[in-house]
């Protein structure tokens, strides 16, 4: 479908550009109803909405003229709530405004203040900015806004969320009463409705958002992992899909710096993003990504607002976000304007829960799995290294010359394998990550979905299994599982069936910590709060301390007190002392109770 009728000299801009077929929300913006009308749009992130509202301004700032006037005070007035994004506006807005003259002057907080300054006075057509940085200029009058005709709001919910209202109801108090106001969002919340009410009128509302696919060029996996996996799943799935661009988000500043300095050491080019990061840091971090000489970026929800970086393939949560919006905020950094994404969410056992309830209130599909393995992980090297185009571009004479030289000097096995070094050099290696799929003795399970919470009545049999001195489940994995020879030890970890503990996943978690085997694992019984496992008394201390000596951040182990008979029945649930459950002394022969009078 071709674009609606539109500015002559904002057609051929969109022609150059090879711009055909229009967005939903470009065609919306174009209709006749909404000319020269106040606009309330719902749009996702890579919908094309920046030129949908560089389209529509187009009645207001040129009318049926092909050029713009001399540039004088500001006729348009854009706001963002990023710097990224705001430098991505008016990069567009320059291409599309350029035949016809259009002057776009940029007010960006971080950015130099004097040379904004200078180009505001030379006067301009259209300023984007963000809040902060706009009101400054305006407090010091050297924003004039008097003849402004019309506002954009882009992303008004991520303004409002990072707590912008005051400098955008300041600012829209300074525009005449008769402009234009269009403001986009994601999302509708009642904030932006009221906001809309206020600066708005007469509103068209408009929603090109379909509820039920939020994002359809987007494909979900969610990976079963250990707690202690993490970073492990991370390595292997950038290393299986070898996407051209990804962006992994961390919860904070410190998981992002751990992060994205393992992921430098495993020879990962890598770049980092976080709120402590200066403005020329985070600009020379997504230059290299767009640039190529960076893949992957480690960034936090609040740090990758607004980034629009072409070509992203690829979205990992090492850590599951807070909220429905913040998952789609995050995935919405990929599949946009008609490309295909992946979006893969990092479940550990015992976040089961949160993930499927996020994926629930975000009504996508997604398909649940593990993380990629090692030997996967090769044969897609192989595949990849087989398509590589070095062999089918036209190579050069001297190509030809050196191949006849290696030829007579080498073997073409011993070239062939020389190559294929050379090739796996360049890339990190893959972890050997534990994999769910597998018991303790190795053998292929049957994949299956994160198992249900148990319900009452099974809850209570396991209870009454574990006050008859049955304790809770014991470490029956593995079919010729064997009790180590000779005295064991107690311990206790502080993770139950409340976790979906599993001896699947709580063994490898065990050898990690404590530097011991599975052969020095004797008993594991899990209860509703904890689990507690036999160690054999010869590695004992050594395996304490090593507990003590490694940190990690969900799982804790300690010593576990008590008689054996107390540890196997398991003490009070929730992995109270047993030491706990000795009875005091004894009290003596209790008093005869009154008798009552009628």
């Amino acid at each position: 479908m071709p674009f609606p009728a539109t500015n002559a000299s904002l057609a051929r801009a969109l022609q150059a550009r090879g711009y055909q077929d229009p967005t939903p929300v470009q065609s919306a913006v174009l209709e006749a109803e909404a000319d020269e009308r106040d606009l309330l749009v719902s749009a996702q992130t890579g919908s094309g909405k920046t030129v949908a509202y560089g389209l529509a301004l187009a009645s207001t700032l040129l009318g049926d003229a092909e050029r713009m006037g001399e540039p004088g005070a500001p006729l348009a007035l854009v706001i963002a709530p990023t710097r990224e994004l705001a430098m991505q506006v008016q990069k567009e807005l320059v291409w599309l405004y350029g035949d016809a003259g259009g002057v776009v002057c940029a007010s960006i907080g971080g950015m130099d203040v004097r040379q904004e300054a200078r180009a505001l006075a030379q006067g301009c057509h259209i300023v984007v900015g963000t809040p902060g940085r706009l009101r400054d200029h305006l407090e010091r009058g050297r924003l004039d806004l008097r003849g402004l005709r019309a506002v954009v709001l882009d992303e008004a919910d991520e303004m409002l969320d990072l707590g912008f209202r005051e400098d955008i109801e300041f600012l829209l108090d300074a525009t005449p009463s008769e402009r234009r106001t269009l403001l986009f969002s994601a999302t509708i919340p009642r904030d932006i409705a009221s906001l809309a009410r206020s600066y708005q009128r007469d509103a068209i509302r408009i929603d090109t958002i379909d509820r039920a696919q939020p994002h359809g060029d987007i494909e979900y996996r969610a990976l079963r992992i250990p707690p202690n996996q993490i970073e492990h799943a991370v390595v292997n799935v950038l290393r299986f899909h070898d996407a051209r661009a990804a962006i992994i988000f961390c919860q904070t500043r410190e998981a992002v710096r751990r992060l994205h300095g393992r992921l430098v050491e495993r020879g990962f080019a890598a770049v980092a993003l976080s709120g402590e990061f200066t403005q020329g840091e985070r600009t020379h971090a997504l230059q290299a990504l767009r640039d190529g000489r960076a893949r992957v970026c480690v960034a936090t929800d609040v740090a990758a607002r607004g980034i629009d970086l072409p070509g992203l393939e690829l979205v990992i949560h090492a850590e599951l976000p807070n909220d429905r919006d913040t998952l789609l905020h995050r995935s919405g950094r990929t599949g946009r304007a008609g490309r295909k994404g992946l979006c893969v969410l990092i479940a550990p056992f015992n976040r089961w829960r949160k993930a499927e309830a996020l994926i629930q209130q975000a009504r996508i599909e997604v398909l649940w799995g593990e993380p990629p393995s090692a030997s996967e992980i090769r044969l897609a090297d192989q595949r990849r290294l087989l398509q590589d185009p070095l062999f089918t571009e036209q190579g050069s004479p001297e190509d030809a010359a050196l191949a006849d030289k290696l030829l007579a000097e080498r073997t073409p096995q011993e070239i062939a394998a020389a190559l294929a070094r050379m090739f796996r050099a360049r890339l990190p290696e893959p972890e050997d990550a534990f994999d769910a799929r597998e018991g303790g003795d190795g053998r292929q399970r049957e994949r299956r979905e994160p198992r249900e919470r148990p319900d009452k009545r099974e809850r209570t049999a396991r209870k009454q299994r574990a006050e008859q001195g049955e304790g809770g489940e014991p470490a029956a994995h593995d079919p010729s599982f064997k009790r180590p020879a000779g005295p064991m030890v107690w311990f206790r970890m502080n993770v139950g069936r409340a976790n979906n503990a599993d001896p699947k996943w709580i063994v490898p978690v065990i050898c990690r910590l404590g530097r011991v085997t599975k052969q020095e694992i004797g008993a594991i019984r899990i209860f509703d709060r904890d689990t507690k496992f036999e160690i054999a008394e010869s590695v004992a201390a050594q395996f304490a301390a090593a507990v003590r000596r490694t940190s990690d951040e969900s799982v804790h182990i300690q010593p576990a007190s008590g008689s054996m008979h107390e540890i196997r029945k398991g003490g009070r649930e929730g992995g109270a002392d047993p030491q706990r459950r000795h009875p005091g002394p004894a009290k003596g022969p209790r008093k005869p109770r009154k008798e009552r009078a009628d």
